[in-house]
């Protein structure tokens, strides 16, 4: 493989992502340091736009940044059993699962809330008054999906 060396910014436009992107995954060590020429300006190879195209369909597709981190030291062992990276997308796939099924419950509570019960007035809201009074809510673990 041909290690053209190439700065930041001719990196960055050939993955579609920022500058400051590199850097920050650099500074928490899931791209290697860049060489750097006798100026001090960063030089990047293949290996290094490589690795920043994998890290950046991980993300895509949602993988948070420790599973990214693993799936990439499992990428450099080739030799290493699959099934750890099974693993780290089950992960993965559990947890997109399981804030799919907390969305799916706001989704229905709040289309309840604009199903029933509409008044003229504030007062009668069906809105207004199910954010007041919790025991309005049908759903019980739509909290959990809204971060609160």
């Amino acid at each position: 493989m041909v290690n053209v060396s190439m700065p930041i910014g001719v990196l960055a436009r050939s993955v579609g992502c920022k500058v400051q992107t590199i850097r920050y995954y650099e500074d928490i060590g899931l791209l290697p340091a860049a060489g750097r020429t006798a100026g001090g300006q960063r030089r990047y190879g293949e290996t290094h736009r490589q690795k920043l195209v994998f890290i950046r369909h991980a993300r895509e597709l949602g993988f948070p940044l420790p599973a990214v981190r693993e799936l990439l030291t499992l990428a450099d062992q080739r030799e290493s059993e699959c099934a750890q990276a099974d693993r780290v997308a089950r992960r993965h796939l559990d947890s997109v699962n399981r804030r799919i099924a907390m969305l799916e419950s706001l989704r229905a509570e709040l289309e309840l809330m604009l199903t029933h019960g509409h008044g003229n007035r504030i007062r009668d809201c069906r809105v207004i008054a199910t954010l007041a009074d919790h025991r309005l809510c049908t759903q019980v673990h739509h909290a959990e999906a809204s971060g609160s």
